[in-house]
């Protein structure tokens, strides 16, 4: 698996927002990806050096329309951790 593959989109969200001031951001990656994967992904996308990788699996949440119901995908969450002499991620164009 590429490290592209793995890496699927980062996660924005308040909570994780406020992390990003400590070095620590979070990714949706593939269901099959483990913690090595992501971390090596993760350097070789970023340039950066990676201490820590946390995964989480998510469930998917009932969902529903009128009287039809359904789950929505599962995910698999990664938490990941840098360095403090690390550079920063860049997730947002600032202009």
């Amino acid at each position: 698996m590429e490290s592209r593959d793995v890496i699927l989109r980062p996660v924005i969200t308040e909570d994780s927002t406020s992390k990003m001031d400590n070095k620590t951001y979070t990714f949706d990656v593939d269901l099959r990806a483990t913690k090595t994967q992501v971390k090596k992904a993760v350097e070789d996308i970023f340039d950066v050096k990676v201490v820590r990788v946390n995964i989480m699996n998510v469930r998917g949440k009932l969902k529903r329309q009128g009287r039809y119901a359904g789950y929505t995908k599962k995910r698999r969450k990664a938490i990941v951790s840098l360095t403090q002499d690390s550079k920063e991620i860049k997730l947002f164009n600032e202009e």
